[in-house]
């Protein structure tokens, strides 16, 4: 059984780069505080990775 990833945007992206807010666009974060479950894979993990310091992310 696949792991499933709870991702939390937890700040704003106002005045960030835009490769910044396109990642958090296609994971489907757009205001603060949303929240979106996701699968496990490397291409996710990749993208949480590059806007970490923006998101919270919990194991389901």
């Amino acid at each position: 059984m696949a792991k499933n990833l709870e991702i939390t945007l937890l700040k704003s992206l106002i005045g960030e780069r835009p490769e910044v807010r396109k990642n958090a666009k296609s994971l489907g974060l757009t205001k603060v505080n949303s929240s979106v479950v996701k699968e496990d894979t490397p291409t996710i993990r990749g993208m949480i990775n590059k806007i970490s310091t923006f998101v919270k992310v919990t194991e389901k």
